[in-house]
């Protein structure tokens, strides 16, 4: 598969970045990322035409794309940093780890949808990434790498999901929706010291739930 990005896609995507800055969604470094990135190779083909709307597109497996305006708003609240250590719970397309990626960050994206961990990982590389994709469950994050400085969670959590908190460096913020299935609160979390974490709510969202590993996976 080649990366197919014409003039065309450049001006869309250019109008997108425009949208984003007029109602103040991200920062600067952040629309610098994602005007880097050709958003339609992250789609079916089918909905190439569509890729730079401010819509959400499913990618299979249950999972969505998500829209450019909660990209920016969920990466804002990161404040991400070059050379920062970042865990993405939920790989799905490899859109959000790429942007990450951009903006210098270590990223570490773990999938548990084995065709999405493929796809993405194949993705990737085709943009010499440096990101470190795994298969496996995203609500024990990656202890291996902990501590970690940024976590980000892109998909909704009944609750706080403390297993990940728990491998958030002291100093250090993770972002994730939490509520039900239908809708979330965009959660921010900074945690103070070893005993202590300070949340914060940013508004309503609307993201596929977060799953547990299936037994026998």
């Amino acid at each position: 598969m080649t990366i197919s990005d014409t003039p065309k896609h450049k001006g869309l995507r250019d109008c997108m970045i425009g949208e984003l800055q007029a109602k103040g969604y991200g920062n600067p470094p952040i629309w610098e990322a994602m005007r880097r990135i050709p958003r339609q190779m992250f789609l079916d083909s089918a909905f190439e035409k569509f890729a730079y709307q401010d819509k959400a597109f499913e990618i299979g497996e249950g999972q969505t794309l998500s829209r450019p305006a909660t990209v920016a708003r969920q990466t804002a609240l990161l404040e991400v940093y070059p050379g920062a250590q970042v865990l993405e719970v939920g790989t799905g397309s490899g859109y959000q780890a790429l942007v990450l990626d951009y903006l210098e960050a270590s990223v570490y994206s773990i999938e548990r949808q084995r065709t999405l961990y493929m796809k993405a990982k194949a993705l990737l590389s085709r943009f010499n990434s440096t990101v470190r994709c795994f298969y496996g469950d995203g609500y024990k994050g990656l202890p291996q790498f902990a501590p970690f400085d940024r976590i980000l969670v892109t998909c909704g959590a009944p609750s706080l999901p403390q297993q990940l908190a728990a491998q958030l460096r002291i100093g250090g913020i993770m972002v994730v929706p939490v509520g039900g299935d239908r809708s979330q609160v965009m959660t921010r979390v900074f945690r103070k010291s070893e005993t202590e974490i300070e949340v914060s709510e940013h508004g309503d969202f609307n993201f596929v739930p977060m799953l547990e590993q299936k037994a026998g996976e």
